[in-house]
């Protein structure tokens, strides 16, 4: 599926260079041809971290894991433009500059492919606040409350119990699971505080803050002009008892900048891009985007609804190649769910790969701001809820307050994760998501306005501690594989003895019994693959024995 996206990407969105900003371009390179960077020396541009993610996944490195041609960057810079951020995984540069003689002195590079021209007529800008944030709120700031209700298990949660306590995430802060050894990045407009707000102290005192990179201008300052990714961070790693505790207080953390907060400009999904790509490279498991994509300050840039169909959109394409290097991408599903002309989620949220999350109130209620799908091509988004209505979280100058957004659910959601991927290690992050889905309040009957329902991570956790991932031994009757499987590869039998095998679903419902003797495993293969997705047990029984394996069935 990448080799096609990178296909469409190439084929509608970029002949050459066209503007995404005021005096910003993005410049398409044809190849990566006379690199000084090679497959065989994946050090050189990966981190060991990055390498074993792949490794523990099954991932090979691949062609659009090596770095732009830095002889291209360099010419491209001769040319008289400004570098602002090159991308490896779609090869291409964002450049600035006023002049169009540079333009047409970078389009005439032999590696450059094609010219899209400039309109005749200057682009009309409508300034505007962000869509996106538009039906965010923060509220008045909060006293600390201690009340007993909110004292329960390993932590003190405060404010912060009905968020985790609704996911059911409490048992597994109480197994020992708060995100140790977990790396998040989280992409957003600004960390302003971060570095003195009281909620971060154990981040920084730990060495949780693994570093910082700025994305919107080249040696910029993330701790400045919003305080927006700020909230976010605290809802995961907040940890002051008694007042917030986030779902993942002892994950490790990248505060990368990708959204400039002045202006939306589509510049701004190939920055998203841009900082996903380093993510990958540091090695990070779980990307939080609480960041969309619909409409522009240039009305002629907006995305329309056929957009939304997971291969169109810069970032969304960005977000799929990021998963397929084995990234858990969670993306706020949006805020437009009141507009009534585009009430859908957006960019990356439409994404095949990406996980994309609703709001709910503390008492399970949909928001009404909640973004709806289904995407343009006809799929369930968004995939789950987490409380985004009413969210504790942390603001500028040492304050704690609530919010309003899918930009907290979201990262409920991926702190959550963390957690459950730390206590299933061996999985990859699609089973880890797809456990998840299948854990929801509504995930016998998902919809465009709730998904999958509210998550239940104990018995997310459950399911996956239950399969046999291969380290453990071997099954005695009958083995499917791969587990978690799209389709069946194989199915080894163990038993010199008929059996008798019976699957039922989440919901313990009889939906299949196939009889499997003299090693005859066709029926059973086919019976197995027109599941839909989703949670299934085998019952395997000869006459005198007895198996049980448990199986995952993902889209």
């Amino acid at each position: 599926m990448k080799y096609f996206i990178t296909l469409i990407f190439s084929m509608i969105f970029i002949t050459a260079f066209s503007q995404i900003a005021p005096n910003k371009y993005y410049v398409q390179f044809t190849d990566k041809a006379n690199s000084p960077y090679t497959l065989d020396e994946p050090l050189a541009f990966l981190t060991q971290r990055a390498l074993d993610r792949r490794e523990k996944q099954q991932i090979a490195v691949a062609e659009n894991d090596l770095p732009v041609n830095p002889q291209y960057l360099e010419q491209v810079a001769a040319a008289g433009a400004t570098l602002l951020f090159p991308t490896k995984w779609l090869n291409g540069v964002t450049v600035s500059t006023t002049s169009q003689q540079v333009l047409d002195a970078i389009a005439a590079l032999p590696f450059v492919q094609g010219v899209r021209s400039l309109p005749e007529e200057p682009l009309k800008q409508v300034i505007k606040e962000k869509t996106f944030f538009a039906a965010e709120s923060i509220g008045d700031v909060y006293a600390p409350k201690t009340s007993p209700l909110k004292q329960t298990g390993s932590f003190n949660y405060g404010n912060g119990f009905t968020q985790i306590n609704q996911i059911n995430g409490i048992p597994l802060h109480d197994a020992g699971f708060r995100g140790q050894g977990m790396v998040i990045a989280i992409l957003d407009g600004g960390f302003t505080d971060v570095q003195t707000h009281v909620a971060f102290d154990s981040l920084w005192l730990n060495n949780q803050i693994l570093g910082n990179k700025d994305f919107t201008n080249p040696g910029g300052n993330v701790f400045s002009e919003s305080s927006h990714g700020t909230s976010v961070l605290s809802t995961i790693g907040a940890n002051v008892p008694g007042q917030l505790i986030g779902t993942a207080p002892k994950a490790s953390f990248w505060l990368l900048r990708s959204e400039s907060v002045s202006s939306e400009h589509l510049i701004e999904e190939y920055n998203w891009v841009s900082a996903a790509e380093f993510a990958d490279s540091v090695g990070v498991d779980i990307i939080n985007s609480s960041l969309g994509y619909i409409d522009f300050d240039f009305p002629q840039w907006t995305h329309t609804y056929p957009d939304m169909d997971g291969t169109t959109c810069v970032a969304t394409i960005g977000a799929d190649i990021a998963s397929d290097k084995g990234i858990l991408v969670v993306n706020s599903a949006g805020n437009s769910g009141g507009d009534s002309f585009f009430p859908y989620i957006g960019s990356p949220a439409d994404g095949f790969k990406v996980f994309s999350i609703g709001a709910v109130d503390g008492t399970g209620a949909r928001a009404s701001f909640s973004s709806i799908g289904p995407t343009y091509d006809g799929r369930i988004k968004p995939d789950v809820m987490a409380m985004g209505q009413g969210t504790a979280l942390a603001n500028g100058n040492n304050n704690f307050t609530y919010g309003n957004g899918t930009s907290f659910s979201s990262p409920v959601m991926a702190g959550m994760t963390a957690c459950l991927w730390q206590s299933n290690p061996n999985f990859t992050n699609t089973s880890i998501r797809e456990a998840i889905k299948m854990s929801g309040s509504n995930a016998t009957q998902p919809n465009s306005t709730f998904g999958y329902g509210i998550p239940d991570f104990y018995q997310a956790n459950s399911f996956l501690t239950s399969i046999d991932t291969g380290e453990q031994r071997e099954t005695n009757l009958l083995k499917v594989a791969p587990n978690p499987f799209q389709t069946v590869e194989r199915i080894q039998v163990f038993s010199q003895k008929p059996c008798l095998v019976r699957i039922f679903n989440s919901n313990a419902r009889l939906v299949g019994e196939i009889a499997v003797a003299n090693y005859q495993t066709n029926a059973l293969r086919q019976v197995l693959n027109n599941l839909k997705a989703g949670f299934y047990t085998l019952s395997i029984n000869t006459d005198d024995e007895v198996q049980i394996q448990k199986l995952i069935k993902i889209n």
